[in-house]
């Protein structure tokens, strides 16, 4: 069974770029940019790892994360935040379990999405 990535970010050519990458790597991939509802998409979705972009149009991924980590039914999901604005100490603060650098590889954002989902 392939493991389920959500992505979150307003920038449509990196959730184009990302999800096409991580589909070659055969992970099933939702991307959207409605941070709106967020909690109810990721309830819905039910992904094994969700990817938010640091700064969002209205709202932060770090705002988005403490929610999901706060949430007794998706507290559990990896979630790796993806930031221009790096601050880690702030970002870790949020209860992220990664963070990577925009801009960022492929081979980075693979190897973290499969360190965090014990893919071999």
């Amino acid at each position: 069974m392939l493991k389920r990535i959500l992505m979150l970010d307003d920038n449509q050519d990196i959730l184009d770029v990302v999800k096409e990458a991580l589909l070659y790597e055969r992970f099933e991939v939702t991307i959207t940019s409605e941070p709106e509802n967020i909690i109810e998409t990721i309830k819905a979705y039910k992904p094994d790892l969700v990817m938010l972009d640091y700064k969002l149009n209205g709202t932060r991924g770090d705002d988005i994360c403490r929610q999901i980590k706060a949430h007794h039914q998706i507290n559990n999901i990896p979630v790796i935040i993806c930031s221009a604005y790096l601050n880690k100490d702030d970002l870790l603060a949020c209860g992220c379990d990664a963070i990577i650098t925009k801009p960022f590889g492929l081979d980075e954002l693979v190897g973290t999405v499969n360190g965090l989902l014990l893919v071999d």
